[in-house]
């Protein structure tokens, strides 16, 4: 996590998130070195651009930017290494990482499951945000994204989803996680471009 001189003493963040929402980078700075990587990362290579882009809107507006990565066992694994291996690996993994590379002041944590939340700071870090709204965005739809979004339900977090920042090994399962977040857990899907955000001076904003 980004290290700012004007905070506190054991405060993770010194100011709260525009409009109480977060964005959630899921597992797209990759070495893409897993089983059936190569389906994977096809598809988020159509999803970096529009998350840079949602990216972009929610550092003006002046919502905090979290990336979560697993650590695939890897319990001495660093955050900017990974991100130096995944822009020296070339490719479209370096691709994406060069259009998502972290900035100085962006959010970042590792976990060792497929949840953002289980094993890591995320809850915690949400608190001293003062966010209770969550953008998830990564990959997969239908595991880490899936979990998550459940699992920040189950904490009476409001969740949304912009369908073309989301990606699967195929359209078919990305269509059917879609779906089971709409219908199943009541959530909002719609395009990056369309999520509403707070301005600073705002208090809330509905999805």
């Amino acid at each position: 996590m980004p290290s700012r001189s004007a905070a506190s003493p054991g405060v993770l963040a010194d100011e709260s998130a525009a409009g109480h929402t977060a964005l959630l980078i899921i597992d797209m700075i990759s070495c893409w070195d897993f089983p059936d990587a190569e389906k994977l990362l096809v598809r988020a290579a159509r999803i970096a651009r529009p998350i840079a882009a949602l990216k972009a809107r929610c550092r003006k507006a002046g919502v905090p930017v979290i990336y979560a990565n697993d650590n695939r066992g890897r319990w001495r694994s660093d955050f900017r290494a990974l991100v130096d291996q995944a822009l020296a690996q070339g490719g479209a993994g370096a691709a994406i990482a060069n259009a998502l590379n972290p900035d100085a002041d962006d959010y970042f944590l590792l976990k060792p499951k497929q949840s953002a939340f289980f094993g890591t700071p995320l809850e915690l870090l949400l608190q001293h945000l003062d966010a209770d709204r969550l953008i998830l965005t990564g990959v997969a739809s239908d595991q880490c994204v899936l979990v998550t979004a459940s699992e920040a339900g189950m904490r009476d977090l409001s969740v949304v989803v912009p369908r073309d920042c989301v990606a699967s090994q195929s359209a078919r399962r990305n269509d059917i996680v879609l779906r089971q977040l709409k219908e199943f857990l009541k959530l909002p899907i719609t395009s990056g471009a369309r999520i509403r955000l707070a301005d600073p001076r705002s208090p809330r904003q509905k999805p």
